[in-house]
C-alpha cells in the first residue's frame, strides 16, 4: 500500500471504507498516526456523511491524560486484500486517523527525501 507525504510533512495513505457487504467503498486519506495505539479515527462530519451506523462506545485517554467516552461506529475496510470489520471511532477533529493497531505486523516506511510512504506487510520468518 502506497501513500504520500503532504506539504506539512504528515503521511498519508488512502483507504477503502464500505458501510455494508453490498455497499459503494468511498477512498479516504488517513493521516498514520503512531502515537494513537487504535485502528482508526474518523471526524463526526466524515461518520455522518458515510452514513456509518453506531456500535457503542470505547473510553480514551488523550494527551493531556483525560478521559473521555467517544462513540464507535462499524464499517468495512478493505486492508492488503482482504475485507475486514472495523469498529470506528468518532471524534471532533478535522482529519481522520490511521493508528498503529491497523499497522501492527506491518513494515511502515516514509520517505521524506521524495514524499512517499509505504506500508507493508513482513514475510514470515523475517525481522
Amino acid at each position: 500500500m502506497k501513500g504520500f507525504v503532504d506539504n506539512g510533512g504528515r503521511a498519508l495513505i488512502a483507504v477503502e471504507l464500505r458501510k455494508s457487504v453490498r455497499g459503494d467503498s468511498t477512498s479516504i486519506d488517513v493521516w498514520v498516526d503512531t502515537g494513537f495505539t487504535g485502528d482508526l479515527v474518523m471526524p463526526v462530519a466524515l461518520i455522518e456523511t458515510l452514513e456509518l451506523e453506531p456500535s457503542g462506545s470505547v473510553d480514551a485517554i488523550l494527551a493531556d491524560g483525560s478521559q473521555i467516552a467517544l462513540s464507535t461506529y462499524s464499517c468495512l475496510i478493505e486492508w492488503f486484500g482482504n475485507t475486514k470489520k472495523l469498529e470506528i471511532v468518532a471524534n471532533d477533529g478535522e482529519c481522520p486517523l490511521l493508528g498503529v493497531g491497523l499497522m501492527l505486523g506491518l513494515e511502515l516506511r516514509v520517505d521524506y527525501r521524495n514524499l512517499r510512504i509505504q506500508l507493508t506487510p513482513v514475510p514470515k520468518g523475517s525481522g
